[in-house]
């Protein structure tokens, strides 16, 4: 997969705006197709409100931006944290009214979206930003919004790009959304076949999703018995810890007290939570 060896980095490789805006200017972008990715394409040519309000993070030299024009969308934005891409963007769309082009963190962003599309963008993250990943997106989501696009189904030895597994993105979205599909793509480009997953996530509005800074977690053991208790808090529907212990992920039916949660927790002194 030599499309995917763009940026190889260590996992501790800061990955801010000057890491990704240096690999615009030296166009070191290899995961950058030249066009819309075949499965993006194939589900956007199912869409039939062409006003149908359209959020691409991490948007990158944005082809499916450009696809969704040429098929007569009229309200697009796409945001990305390089400013020499945004630049250029700017630029390429300069007049063309039916998009707006954001330079700007996508966890800073405000706004709701019908359909927000995952293109690289996920994968580009490191692992311990996935909490954070499925509250934002479902706070930028209309009430029957839908986030749609491609996970990879396969992990990498460099990163990014950052994998994963069917099994692994089932645990993080449960409960803050509703699946209505994650398969296998059959429509990948040839070197990403069947390392890919086409996944269309229904936000699910009757339940609050709420992320909290965690500090105090060490271990994997101490990981699973701080979930267990609060999975065990009746109103909870999906409890899930960052790779790096620093954030949780709580979805409820309710919004559930700060103290409450802290309550849960005392039975170790060093634990403590706060709502981001």
């Amino acid at each position: 997969m030599a499309d995917e060896q763009c940026c190889v980095v260590s996992h501790e490789k800061i990955l801010d705006q000057d890491y990704w805006d240096t690999q615009y200017k030296a166009n070191t972008i290899g995961w950058d197709l030249g066009e819309a990715s075949p499965p993006i394409k194939a589900y956007t040519d199912t869409l039939e409100d062409k006003n149908t309000s359209i959020l691409i993070p991490g948007c990158g030299n944005t082809y499916e931006a450009e696809y969704l024009l040429e098929q007569g969308f009229t309200n697009i934005t796409v945001i990305d944290i390089a400013p020499t891409l945004i630049r250029n963007l700017k630029q390429k769309f300069a007049n063309n009214t039916n998009i707006k082009i954001v330079l700007g963190d996508f966890f800073e962003h405000q706004g709701k979206y019908d359909l927000i599309i995952e293109q690289t963008f996920f994968c580009a993250l490191p692992p311990a930003m996935r909490q954070k990943y499925v509250w934002k997106m479902h706070q930028l989501l209309s009430d029957n919004g839908i986030l749609a696009g491609l996970l990879f189904n396969k992990t990498f030895d460099v990163s990014p790009p950052f994998g994963g597994r069917k099994e692994e993105y089932e645990l993080l979205f449960a409960a803050s959304f509703d699946f209505l599909k994650m398969d296998l793509c059959q429509n990948s480009i040839a070197p990403r076949a069947n390392a890919e997953l086409f996944f269309e996530l229904k936000k699910n509005n009757k339940v609050v999703v709420n992320l909290y800074n965690f500090r105090g977690l060490t271990c994997s053991g101490c990981v699973d018995t701080v979930r267990k208790k609060f999975s065990e808090i009746g109103e909870v529907r999906n409890v899930s810890i960052s790779s790096n212990f620093a954030e949780v992920l709580i979805v409820s039916i309710n919004e559930i007290p700060l103290e409450a949660l802290q309550s849960v927790i005392s039975y170790d002194e060093k634990y403590k939570i706060n709502k981001v």
